[in-house]
């Protein structure tokens, strides 16, 4: 009987006292600021933004120079080791690398910060001066993160450089910033040997691994070459003093990913990273030495960036993987090895939507495939826990909550290892049914952040105990939120029953403005009478009672059609991508229609198992993506889509055309943080999109 009282009566007690509360929790409040007028929000618990956690710590350099003296001996970055690498060959004849990995090898903070000594010294002494720009141009890795540090503690600008940048936009970046060493990995090598006669100022390049293939030679291109080991090596041998930064130098400039166009440089001082870093630490709940971080996003992305500044901060061990090697059945990852969640088994990791929708597509796919009991108590569970977490007190709660998790969601777990306690999401909006999913599933809350590049990352983040979907959260701490009218597209601070407009981002973690592009810093940053900086994001917010921002619109995103309704294209996306047949997907509108088209990309395990049970006969996969009836299939799923998100009729897209092929950002159709590149699929595909309209 007390178990029942435990178990089930105390759940609905605490339930309907919550739920008959009269004053719901302030997350975030008004603040009066200056600068244009609008509706200026901060987060409750700090009453200005804050700029440091750590006192007397004024930079990253500083930061992470305490960190390993606080920590010394405990460990800090961890990488697997290759036992093998193999080629497979798959039925329709195209190969595909497999790679056999085993334990995680790990370094010390005592271990890294010799080593990072060392390669500053080591950058010193082949000749590069602080004056002079670094890029880095690497897939994320252990070296990527050492190279960063060796940088700051010389004082030395690091521009970063996705991996998969296209040869154009790096020959760009490289020249702008005049980039004269590049610190690069071997598949970067190539690209950067392929473009090395359209480099203006590139003097040294640095390889990340020992064995420096003979296309790259020095002769050739007229640049030094060394390996990372034989800099680090040099610098041990002839050690050079630090020259440590101060609060308002550049330390990092950080190209956009390049959605529209050319990549854009933001400037990043230590200041502004810094601000971030320690707005975050308080969010996180109890953030220290029992936890271990999965780093495996590109480390040229703010979000990446600055986690893994965090974590070392804190002492946390941070383990390096990557997409293709995230889990068991990961692309790259040989029959019989597994990987690296499971290796690692993290409490921690960060996540990009793309990345978290393809878990839960996985997931409900492998149930389905299942079949019988097995499936049958998965949806059980997940509806009796789904009607918990949105505030039913019939839901699943206490032991019940305990017992499913040990029946069914326990297996889930285990895809990421098992231990993971919190995941932060940021780089674009997250669907609410992949957000439900994550904190049933996973048994973990997920922080949904808000924040741009142009604000390092800091913005908003949702509080651990609020589990609504849809919103980014209330103001971190180290930023100020503002509403500003936007009369254009019909949003106003005056609106009801909530406040909306463009949002304005201020605080400390607001960048410097972009790199030799006056006229744009001009328009998209301002500094007020206070001495304020704010970035004009271009996105429409609303402003929840409790002080929470909610993403709705965004002004480049919003096409009129032929009768004067108003489609915001990222909304209607966001929307449709939770289909199960769907991939990826690109709405389009023309103002001389009145409806809209989509361009999707199929969900290829999803649409084949479809068509095996249909009895659709098919050669290849691109085909069935022809055929009326899953054509047919396709659209009435994204019907049923947009009428659970209550899209209006004209959101919906009257035609689509079905695509096979993959957006990746190897293909130049997305950008390294998955973003979709619109005007280039708009080229790529005008053909298809002029055929939807005109049939």
């Amino acid at each position: 009987m007390a178990l029942y009282i435990f178990g089930v009566v105390v759940p609905l007690l605490v339930t309907l006292l919550v739920r008959n509360s009269s004053n719901p929790k302030r997350r975030g409040v008004p603040v009066l600021v200056g600068g244009e007028p609008g509706l200026a929000i901060r987060n409750r618990r700090f009453d200005s933004p804050v700029e440091s956690a750590w006192e007397g710590v004024r930079t990253l350099a500083e930061l992470f120079e305490e960190a390993c003296r606080k920590h010394g001996e405990r460990l800090l970055l961890g990488t697997r080791s290759l036992l093998s690498k193999e080629i497979e060959t798959g039925p329709d004849g195209r190969s595909f690398e497999k790679l056999g990995l085993g334990d995680y090898e790990w370094l010390s903070y005592d271990k890294v910060f010799e080593v990072v000594s060392g390669f500053a010294s080591g950058l010193a002494c082949l000749g590069h001066v602080k004056e002079e720009r670094v890029a880095i141009f690497a897939d994320t890795r252990q070296e990527w993160f050492v190279a960063l540090q060796g940088c700051f503690r010389r004082n030395v600008t690091v521009v970063t450089i996705y991996a998969s940048l296209g040869e154009e936009a790096l020959c760009y970046s490289l020249n702008e910033t005049e980039v004269t060493t590049v610190i690069c990995g071997p598949k970067e090598l190539r690209t950067l040997v392929n473009i090395s006669g359209q480099l203006d100022t590139v003097k040294r390049v640095i390889c990340m691994d020992d064995d420096i293939p003979y296309y790259a030679s020095s002769v050739a291109h007229g640049w030094t070459i060394a390996s990372f080991a034989e800099v680090v090596k040099l610098g041990r041998e002839n050690p050079v003093d630090a020259d440590l930064p101060l609060s308002a130098d550049v330390a990092v400039i950080m190209y956009t990913s390049g959605s529209t166009g050319l990549p854009k440089g933001v400037m990043m001082t230590h200041g502004n990273v810094l601000a971030t870093l320690s707005a975050v630490m308080t969010i996180v709940p109890d953030l220290g030495k029992k936890d271990v971080y999965l780093a495996y996003l590109p480390m040229a992305h703010i979000l990446e960036l600055a986690a893994e500044n965090l974590m070392a901060a804190v002492g946390v061990p941070i383990g390096y993987g990557s997409p293709l090697t995230l889990t068991d059945t990961s692309n790259k990852i040989k029959k019989g090895t597994k990987g690296d969640a499971t290796v690692l088994m993290p409490t921690l990791m960060a996540a990009v939507p793309a990345i978290l929708d393809r878990v839960r597509d996985g997931v409900f796919k492998k149930v389905n495939a299942a079949g019988g009991l097995p499936k049958k108590l998965f949806h059980l569970a997940y509806a009796r826990r789904l009607q918990a977490i949105n505030g039913s007190w019939l839901g699943a709660w206490g032991l019940e909550k305990a017992l499913w998790d040990f029946l069914v969601f326990k297996k889930v777990r285990a895809i990421l290892g098992g231990r993971i306690r919190f995941i932060l999401s940021g780089g674009a909006p997250l669907s609410g049914d992949t957000q439900q999913f994550i904190n049933i599933c996973l048994g973990a809350p997920i922080g949904q952040g808000y924040g741009l590049t142009e604000t390092c990352a800091g913005g908003t983040f949702s509080d651990v105990d609020d589990t609504s979907v849809g919103r980014v959260g209330p103001p971190l701490p180290c930023s100020f939120i503002k509403l500003i009218d936007w009369p254009e597209g019909g949003y106003s601070t005056n609106d009801s029953p909530m406040p909306r407009g463009e949002i304005v981002i201020g605080g400390p973690n607001v960048t410097l403005g972009y790199f030799k592009n006056e006229e744009k810093t001009k328009e998209l940053y301002k500094v007020d009478e206070r001495g304020m900086r704010w970035f004009y994001t271009g996105d429409v917010g609303r402003f929840h009672p409790d002080g929470c921002l909610e993403i709705i619109d965004r002004k480049k995103d919003i096409v009129k059609l032929q009768h004067g309704e108003y489609v915001s294209l990222g909304k209607v996306e966001a929307a449709l991508i939770v289909s199960p047949y769907v991939d990826n997907i690109m709405v389009h509108a023309d103002p001389l229609h009145n409806y809209c088209v989509a361009l999707v990309v199929g969900s290829q395990s999803t649409l084949e198992e479809w068509a095996s049970k249909q009895g659709i006969a098919y050669s290849e996969f691109s085909e069935l993506c022809t055929k009326e009836e899953t054509l047919k299939e396709v659209h009435a799923s994204l019907v049923k889509e947009a009428k659970k998100a209550r899209l209006e009729k004209f959101e919906i897209p009257a035609k689509i055309k079905l695509l096979s092929d993959p957006w990746t950002p190897e293909s130049g159709l997305v950008t390294a943080a998955l973003k979709l590149k619109r005007e280039t699929i708009k080229k790529t595909f005008h053909e298809e999109l002029f055929n939807l309209y005109a049939s």
